[in-house]
């Protein structure tokens, strides 16, 4: 890719992240299996609320925000597309991505509130995400451009678009139109499940990218082990990356296998936007011409960082020690 073309574009649900912190009891007697995503209602995450006696946090989210946001506070070229609503939690999601250097396409809904996911998190740091997508359903197909990629070197697309065939196809050509490399982050193990037929066939034609944590890596190829799962997914891209938590990651790049070392220090707190964050930096090394080791090393850096506080925004003293790196 020309070395002046370095943005990274990304497009997905613009949502709000509301936390809390939870047993694994509190699970179990809602119902859900750890881990992973479910879709709801509006009035089913507020119903959740009133069974916990913990406050809130509420912080931007939504996976592709949470990589774009990453890149644009390691100084890279972001924006974000979406749609969100005309409300206050709407409003604060745009001002707070702005203050992160994210250059926003987000168009407003006048009726449906903005998206929200609510993520229980248990002591172990594993969270559960219940998701409502309000305002974000209603990105139209038909109003996404190839002007919106214009200079993008990366097109980020959130796997759970693939809830949203119409919409996920209007992304990726439109971003192939632009001349845009294709990243495909498979999101969880639910989306791969529910879109099987429909993913293969979109990896094969258009990903160049293809990102996958051991959860979604065993729904999509059907293998537990590393060297198999990764044959699999890198079959018909570029780069094939399979993050494998607290050991760290292997990038597959032309029949190459590249280990990532991960980042040791202190337990994690909260593993919310850990991939997301992951996938900031090595596609901010991608994009810029780094090398497989160092663009990993970049990644393994913001999953890091972003483990140790709630929520996927790290504060300004952790992007200074990841930029240092660069």
């Amino acid at each position: 890719m020309p070395a002046t073309n370095k943005r990274i574009t990304g497009i997905g649900s613009a949502l709000v992240d509301v936390l809390i912190n939870e047993t694994d009891q509190f699970l179990q007697d809602l119902g859900k299996t750890k881990g992973g995503m479910t879709l709801v209602e509006d009035h089913e995450i507020e119903l959740i609320l009133s069974k916990t006696s913990q406050s809130p946090l509420i912080v931007p989210g939504g996976a592709a925000c949470n990589t774009i946001v990453g890149v644009g506070n390691l100084g890279g070229d972001a924006r974000f597309i979406g749609r969100r609503g005309e409300d206050t939690y709407g409003k604060t999601f745009e001002s707070q991505i702005i203050s992160c250097h994210v250059e926003p396409k987000l168009s407003i809904s006048p009726s449906s509130p903005t998206g929200k996911v609510l993520s229980v998190i248990t002591p172990d740091a594993q969270r559960s995400m219940f998701t409502f997508l309000g305002a974000s359903t209603e990105l139209s197909p038909a109003g996404i451009t190839p002007a919106l990629f214009k200079d993008t070197a990366i097109s980020v697309i959130e796997g759970y678009l693939l809830f949203n065939p119409d919409l996920m196809m209007a992304s990726i050509r439109a971003a192939k139109a632009a001349g845009s490399l294709i990243a495909l982050d498979l999101a969880s193990f639910e989306v791969v499940n529910a879109s099987k037929t429909i993913l293969l066939d979109i990896v094969k034609r258009y990903v160049d990218i293809l990102i996958a944590n051991e959860d979604e890596a065993k729904a999509y190829t059907g293998f537990t082990d590393e060297i198999s799962a990764l044959e699999v997914l890198s079959r018909d891209v570029t780069y094939a990356v399979l993050k494998v938590g607290k050991r760290g990651s292997f990038v597959s790049f032309k029949g190459k296998i590249t280990q990532i070392d991960p980042v040791v220090g202190r337990d994690p707190r909260d593993t919310t936007g850990a991939g997301d964050l992951w996938a900031a930096g090595f596609l901010f090394g991608i994009a810029n011409g780094f090398s497989i080791e160092k663009s990993g090393q970049i990644g393994s850096a913001c999953g890091y960082e972003v483990c140790q506080v709630m929520g996927a925004q790290i504060p300004e003293t952790a992007w200074q020690r990841i930029r240092a790196l660069i």
